[in-house]
């Protein structure tokens, strides 16, 4: 189990090693942090993950309402909860505090066991929270992402390139779409075996997915069959992608298929006035990629 990661943020030596000391003494099992004012601090969080933070309000330089502010303009490290610490202790002054974005307020001096009872229930909700998210964003890639390839799957590169073609309807942007098929891919998982034509099919995305532009969106449609959009590019300038991809695979040398030759059959459309909507452009590269085949394979054919 990783240790926590606590900051605290006071202009007292002694309040620091006093807050320190407290939570050691209770068990807590944590790497401690030390900044002298509000921009050390703000400084130190943007570097580490931290778990929880003490900060003083009232300190010379950067206080902590500033430190509060400054924290605001990163969204993420709103999850990190910061507990303020000042020897004002009126209503109105709390009330300011947690407005400012604060999650607790401890009134100077504290009590050791306030201290400690605080720190447990902040960290014990930003554990369940950090856990929440992971399982959020694990739930999110098991419904976006092909299990085998780690691409998107079909549904949701459909989504994807679906928003993009009425985007480029919208601001009359060019639009390119191409359909991949490994040739032979069948005769290699009959002859190599299911676990052979599973790392073809891996290193072949890989392949294909380190040769794009970030915006470009790459999915596996169904078996072997590979789908790309390239968003804001006319047909020649897809073509040369295409083709680059094409040369990129079949360098590729796999041990488990004997170094057999893969080899790529692709067809190629570009958005126009006749596309009405997506289904309409994959039905032109998916005859495109018809023809491909048709004429040798191992080449990319444009409609």
């Amino acid at each position: 189990m990783k240790k926590d990661k606590i900051l605290i943020i006071d202009d007292s030596k002694s309040l620091r090693l006093e807050i320190k000391d407290v939570l050691e003494k209770a068990g807590f099992d944590a790497d401690y942090f030390k900044a002298t004012n509000g921009i050390e601090g703000f400084k130190l969080l943007l570097d580490h993950p931290f778990d929880l933070v003490f900060c003083d309000l009232v300190m010379p330089q950067i206080d902590g309402a500033k430190f509060l502010q400054m924290r605001a303009t990163k969204p993420y490290l709103l999850e990190v909860p910061v507990l303020m610490l000042t020897a004002i202790g009126d209503v109105e002054q709390k009330i300011k505090v947690l407005s400012m974005g604060a999650n607790d307020y401890i009134t100077k001096p504290f009590h050791p066991g306030e201290l400690v009872a605080r720190a447990q229930v902040h960290l014990k909700i930003k554990h369940l929270q950090d856990e929440l998210r992971q399982k959020n964003a694990l739930l999110v890639e098991l419904s976006t992402t092909d299990s085998l390839t780690k691409i998107y799957n079909r549904r949701h590169f459909l989504e994807l390139a679906r928003k993009e073609f009425e985007r480029s309807t919208r601001m009359g942007l060019q639009l390119a779409f191409l359909i991949l098929d490994i040739d032979y891919f069948k005769q290699i998982n009959d002859t190599y075996g299911h676990q052979a034509g599973d790392e073809v099919l891996i290193k072949v995305c890989k392949t294909i997915e380190g040769s794009l532009r970030d915006y470009d969106i790459f999915g596996r449609y169904g078996g072997d069959e590979l789908t790309i959009i390239f968003p804001q590019t006319e047909l020649s300038q897809a073509m040369r992608v295409a083709e680059r991809l094409e040369e990129n695979v079949q360098a590729l040398s796999l041990e488990s298929i004997q170094k057999k030759k893969i080899t790529l059959s692709g067809g190629l459309a570009a958005k126009n006035s006749s596309h009405k909507d997506l289904e309409s452009l994959i039905k032109d590269a998916d005859e495109a990629l018809y023809r491909a085949k048709q004429t040798g394979r191992a080449k990319i054919v444009g409609f």
